[in-house]
């Protein structure tokens, strides 16, 4: 049975709400209810901060990390190691590593992983960019840190093949997290242990 809403704009509200990850439109009244609730200053700063995320928001250059500037500040930093190259599927990987205080390296955001159920290939990722980065000569290593999964598994081996060209060396992260646990639901004890655990691809895929 559909709901009756009192006001068109409350079922606007409601229907724009429902249409977040995880929200259901039980919860997204109670959200647009809250809002009501507050003063009109509350409203427009909240609707003025998604809008700026949606328009201000950058990638980083280098890392394609989310930022405000042309360049992140990880890789903006002197003080991090150029060298080493952790590759992550998205910003909320960057997150969860950098709790954990174990890596002082810097990051590249593929942006996803390779998915041919969901129609996600190498070239709707940023594979490209990484191996122009590993071209360049200044990457002594690439640690591969994507989630535990048939597809982070694939994307991984892709990667791999992409990298084997160049003399550098390729770990990945140490199976401390679960086969098939997602990085970013990784408590950081186990997640800064597998940064550091870390072992070489190549053996990895050796039977």
């Amino acid at each position: 049975m559909n709901q009756k809403y009192p006001s068109a704009l409350l079922e606007n509200a409601v229907n724009e709400l429902s249409s977040l990850p995880g929200v259901g439109r039980k919860t997204a009244l109670r959200l647009a209810l809250y809002i009501l609730r507050r003063d009109v200053a509350y409203a427009e700063g909240f609707a003025s901060a998604l809008l700026n995320l949606r328009k201000e928001v950058k990638y980083c250059k280098v890392c394609h990390n989310i930022c405000d500037d042309e360049m992140c500040g990880i890789c903006a930093d002197p003080q991090r190691d150029h060298s080493l190259v952790c590759v992550v599927e998205n910003i909320k990987e960057v997150m969860a590593i950098e709790n954990t205080g174990q890596f002082r390296g810097v990051y590249h955001v593929l942006g996803g992983i390779i998915s041919p159920i969901e129609g996600i290939g190498p070239g709707d990722l940023q594979i490209a960019s990484l191996v122009d980065r590993v071209a360049a000569g200044d990457v002594k290593e690439v640690v591969m840190a994507l989630s535990t999964t048939m597809e982070g598994d694939t994307t991984n081996f892709f990667i791999y093949r992409k990298l084997s060209p160049y003399q550098i060396n390729v770990s990945v992260i140490a199976r401390g997290v679960s086969i098939g646990d997602e990085i970013e639901y990784a408590d950081e004890i186990t997640l800064g242990r597998s940064i550091v655990n870390r072992t070489s691809f190549n053996d990895s895929i050796k039977i």
